[in-house]
């Protein structure tokens, strides 16, 4: 698949801070691109360069094969943008919400009348277009700001922490809507600081302090781990064999369920910490190797970067 937004070098400045440090990436035409990162990591600083509203220090940004910088205006045509908190006027009912962003796009009367039914549709708002959007669920803003984020039939959507305060539910409908979508060739760019919402995209970067750590397919990142391994081991006595294993080095123990999740300090560890436990009298059930989890991968990303700085 073509790319349809790269970014090269990219990098912005404010006086001496440095919000976005070199980044290079590119997302195909038809993708579901996840923007993983803590709050102020660079995710949105990212964006408004993409979008032709922020101007780079250095590097440069296309979209669909353009330079964004010489014509961004006709790069926003291309972009939907849905943030967190919907952009919703929540004074006015789906329907004038619908009609205003009908205005704002330019979008002829007829097919204005279209792209309504098409959201009204989306939504599941039928016959409820005189209701106020303040008296809207989560669930029926979400859909409704997303079918606004649509209205102009962008190539790329931008989605903003899209899932956040819906029910699950809700929330699997919503990526069903995304996922039909991108088949039909839209493109969509998830930013998010949850790690559950990352799962749910085609691929991944990691971001953080301006820095692109990993990148790649939620599958792909938990088969590495950069010389780590990840075990997880059934065992008695789970919180004296938690303090025992901290005790000898290794620092990422934890307890899930009814076991000792272990991030190895090098490779083929397993053997060696299952002789320490019994060692102490402690009774192994089973133990075994495991891919980690994407938030595992993420946050000894993180771990990493801090180190070498």
């Amino acid at each position: 698949m073509s790319s349809i937004i790269e970014c090269l070098n990219l990098t912005k400045k404010f006086g001496k801070f440095v919000a976005v440090d070199r980044i290079t990436f590119s997302i195909s035409r038809g993708e579901v691109f996840g923007f993983l990162g803590p709050n102020g990591a660079g995710k949105s600083t990212t964006i408004r360069m993409i979008c032709g509203i922020l101007k780079p220090t250095s590097g440069k940004v296309y979209v669909d094969g353009e330079d964004v910088w010489k014509n961004p205006e006709k790069i926003r045509e291309k972009i939907g943008y849905m943030s967190q908190k919907f952009s919703l006027y929540n004074d006015l009912t789906v329907e004038e919400n619908i009609n205003f962003y009908s205005g704002i796009y330019e979008i002829s009367r007829e097919k204005a009348k279209e792209r309504k039914r098409w959201i009204l549709e989306i939504a599941g708002l039928e016959g409820m277009e005189r209701v106020k959007t303040s008296e809207l669920s989560g669930a029926y803003k979400q859909r409704l700001a997303f079918g606004l984020a649509l209205i102009h039939e962008p190539e790329i959507v931008f989605l903003d922490e899209p899932t956040s305060g819906v029910d699950p539910l809700s929330r699997r409908k919503f990526w069903e809507m995304i996922y039909s979508l991108s088949k039909k060739g839209l493109t969509f760019f998830v930013t998010t600081h949850f790690v559950e919402e990352a799962e749910n995209c085609q691929k991944v970067a990691f971001i953080n302090n301006g820095k692109i750590g990993r990148m790649g397919s939620p599958q792909s990142l938990k088969e590495t781990l950069r010389g780590r391994e990840v075990y997880e081991i059934e065992c008695s006595q789970l919180f004296n064999s938690l303090s025992l294993l901290e005790k000898e080095g290794w620092e990422n123990v934890s307890i899930v369920g009814k076991k000792l999740r272990v991030i190895s300090n090098g490779y083929n560890e397993l053997e060696k910490i299952v002789s320490i436990l019994r060692r102490e009298g402690i009774q192994i059930f089973s133990s075994e190797r495991v891919l980690p989890t994407l938030e595992e991968v993420f946050v000894q990303t993180v771990k990493e970067e801090i180190y070498r700085a």
